[in-house]
Order: structure tokens, then C-alpha cells, then sequence
């Protein structure tokens, strides 16, 4: 019987004695840090991934579906103690998906006539400004040439309606919590002044349908040429921010991410062009909109 011949993505590794990436992805138990992380597994030839969970039972989860126990570790991102544990000192690269968690509370607001949110796992400015700062020293210090943080969309709009989930009013008229998109663009600006190479990716509303179904559609400062539609698949942002760790066009760029309605346009299978056709040279402003 022929010996089996190897892929030519392991070929090229073999002959080129490269190693598959370290990368650290952080929430790997979430929806679309589960599908960066499980992206990642799948090429095992190119990327060595391990993933951070918030708690016991989401690592537990991750192993119940088949994880090698080794690949997932319970780090809390807001103790910069433990985060430096977990990643050691062998990280190459980083992809930031931990979020604060909007849920409802049970109450209605009574001007609006609508559910009150809260941050029951999490404010804003602890899990979205201090917990991505403390992940970017973190992988900086384990040694990380390229943290990639996926964020959101919205962000020059200081009013935006994601910014007033959480968000109290006390009693001397001053408010506490939320303005989770503040805080977002403060560790994006924190993770550019890092002297670590970055990729910031804004997608727009998150949706769970198929990826690799649509032509996606990149812009900056809330604006997408091409396109009136603001939603985009998970897989397709988990897809992205994977080509995004070996496509060098995508080092040192924050911008926004949508997609084409399914069916409309050619789907997109060439990162490289995309990123060059949509964008060029923009990146996204950061003295638009607030920071935390």
C-alpha cells in the first residue's frame, strides 16, 4: 500500500521546520470564541489553541464535546494573577472574545415601557476595559507578537443604544454601570498603544446562521460601502479573526465587519482581497465617538 502523502499545509511546515502557533483564545465557552477556538483545533498543522473559560462548567462543557482537557483552562480575564499563570510564558498570539454579558433583570423601565438590563457576570468597565487590558499585558508578557480583539460596531456613537444597558442613574442625577461600548474603545486604544501588533474587528448584530455563505463587506467608523445590511454571521466573524492571524494585510487594522444578505454577491473566499478591495489604507478613528 502507497504511503498516505501529507497535506501540503503540513509539507510546507515539515520542510520548512515550523511549528504550529500558540494561541490563547479567551471566551472559548461563548458563542463566537467557541468558534475561533474550535476553527483553530480543526488545523491542527498550523495552530496549537488553548482556550480560556470563565467558569468549571464551561470548561466541562468544552471537554463533554469532545476538547482534549488540555486545550482549555478556567482563568478569571479581570485577575491579572491568574491570567499570567494560565498563559505561561508560551504564547504567540491572542484572540480576545470575552465580553460583558448583558441579561434582562426582571424589571421594566417605566418611561420607556421596556425590559431593564444588567451585567449580572460583569460590568462593562471591568470585563470590557480591565479585563482586555489585563489579557494584552498578559499576552504580551508570554511572549504574543499579535492580539486580535473581537469588538463591535457602534462605537462612534457615544449614545448608542448598547451604551445605556446597565447603566443606573443615581440619585444625585450622575450614572453608574454600562456604556459598554466606551469601554471597548478604551482597551482597543490600549492594545494599539501596546507596541504589540493588533487586529481589531468590529462585526455588526452577531447572527447564528452558516458562514461561509455570504460575501462579507468591511468598513470603518460605522460605515460599510456596499451594502445597507448590518448583520453577519458568527462563524464568518470567527473565520475573519483565523485568516487574520496568517494574513499579514490584517496586522495593525481596526475596522468594521458585515455581510451581504446570503445569495446576494459572490461569497467571499479571498481574505487577502478583501481586506485590500474594501478597505485600502483606512482604519478606523478613534477620536470619533467616546471612550470609557
Amino acid at each position: 500500500m502507497s504511503p498516505i502523502a501529507p497535506s501540503s499545509t503540513l509539507l510546507l511546515a515539515l520542510l520548512s521546520g515550523a511549528s504550529a502557533m500558540r494561541v490563547f483564545v479567551s471566551g472559548a465557552g461563548g458563542q463566537t470564541g467557541q468558534s475561533v477556538f474550535r476553527k483553530l483545533l480543526a488545523r491542527p498543522d498550523e495552530f496549537e489553541p488553548t482556550g480560556i473559560v470563565r467558569s468549571d462548567a464551561s470548561r466541562q462543557a468544552l471537554l463533554d464535546s469532545g476538547v482534549s482537557a488540555e486545550r482549555v483552562i478556567v482563568a478569571d480575564v479581570t485577575d491579572p494573577s491568574a491570567l499570567a499563570v494560565a498563559m505561561g510564558d508560551g504564547c504567540e498570539a491572542m484572540v480576545i472574545c470575552t465580553s460583558a454579558k448583558p441579561a434582562p433583570t426582571g424589571e421594566m423601565n417605566e418611561e420607556t415601557g421596556r425590559p431593564v438590563f444588567g451585567f449580572p457576570n460583569g460590568q462593562p468597565e471591568a470585563v470590557d476595559w480591565l479585563g482586555q487590558k489585563h489579557q494584552v499585558d498578559a499576552a504580551k508578557k508570554a511572549g504574543a507578537s499579535h492580539v486580535l480583539v473581537c469588538s463591535s460596531m457602534g462605537g462612534t456613537d457615544e449614545d448608542h443604544m448598547l451604551n445605556g444597558l446597565g447603566r443606573a442613574t443615581k440619585a444625585d442625577g450622575s450614572t453608574e454601570g454600562g456604556n459598554i461600548l466606551w469601554w471597548k474603545r478604551k482597551a482597543e486604544m490600549y492594545l494599539m498603544g501596546s507596541g504589540v501588533d493588533y487586529t481589531i474587528v468590529h462585526p455588526g448584530g452577531l447572527i447564528n446562521e452558516p458562514g461561509g455563505k455570504r460575501q462579507l463587506m468591511l468598513g470603518v467608523d460605522d460605515a460599510v460601502k456596499g451594502t445597507d445590511n448590518r448583520s453577519v454571521p458568527r462563524e464568518d466573524v470567527a473565520e475573519v479573526l483565523v485568516q487574520a492571524l496568517t494574513c499579514a494585510a490584517y496586522r495593525n487594522r481596526s475596522f468594521d465587519l458585515v455581510s451581504k444578505p446570503e445569495g446576494e454577491g459572490a461569497v467571499t473566499s479571498d481574505f487577502n482581497a478583501l481586506i485590500e478591495e474594501c478597505l485600502g489604507s483606512a482604519n478606523c478613528d478613534y477620536s470619533l465617538g467616546r471612550v470609557g
